[in-house]
């Protein structure tokens, strides 16, 4: 699976691949070797929305920015980042971490801009963005440790666009949508995915990250 980093951060999705890939690097510890190649590839962890209102932002996000390509909806809870380190080493910390981490939910409040840091829509977290937020200074250690461009916010973005012009029109066209929105603005955090980035603004799915569970069943 694919999706565009908007930074604020800002996947095709094959499950078999994700999952025959995630066994390969825990069984194979020296099949990602972090060579000088890989040293400017990076790395970000996201938790794919695909409840009705991943499909709303889906949705509104092709309506506002028709040119993008489809983009998952996702919720990022480590920015791209490079690693310190292999993604095999990276895949069991994040493994052992999240393991710890019990699913929990979050509620979307309203659709904001980071204007003029950035022309990104995006709406904000409110109920669980604490957890949300102990969880990323939690993983952002060690060889995922990051020094980030900008504070940690839990959202989910809409669209980047190319203006603060261009990203003031698309909020206001965003907000009435959102308020014409019936379904639940809840989500379900169970379920994390590891993504390498592939190309510019293109990102491969690595491995799942279950919460509360194993990185590979038995």
């Amino acid at each position: 699976m694919r999706y565009q980093a908007a930074l604020r951060p800002d996947i095709i999705n094959d499950n078999d691949t994700a999952e025959s890939t995630a066994v390969s690097i825990i069984n194979d510890g020296t099949r990602y070797n972090f060579s000088l190649d890989m040293q400017s590839l990076r790395y970000a962890l996201v938790a794919y929305v695909k409840s009705p209102v991943g499909e709303f932002v889906e949705n509104l996000r092709r309506e506002l920015h028709p040119n993008l390509p489809h983009l998952a909806a996702h919720i990022t809870f480590l920015p791209p980042r490079l690693l310190r380190g292999t993604e095999g080493a990276a895949l069991q910390m994040l493994a052992g971490i999240c393991s710890q981490a019990e699913p929990f939910e979050v509620t979307l409040g309203d659709m904001q801009s980071f204007v003029p840091t950035t022309p990104t829509v995006y709406i904000r977290v409110t109920y669980g963005a604490a957890r949300l937020q102990e969880l990323h200074d939690q993983l952002n250690k060690q060889i995922l440790a990051f020094a980030e461009e900008w504070p940690y916010i839990p959202h989910l973005t809409i669209v980047k666009m190319a203006t603060e012009k261009a990203a003031e029109q698309a909020l206001q066209i965003a907000r009435a949508r959102w308020r014409q929105y019936s379904g639940s603005r809840r989500i379900l955090l169970d379920r994390l995915t590891f993504v390498r980035e592939d190309a510019q603004h293109c990102w491969v799915d690595l491995a799942p990250v279950p919460l509360g569970g194993s990185l590979v069943s038995p």
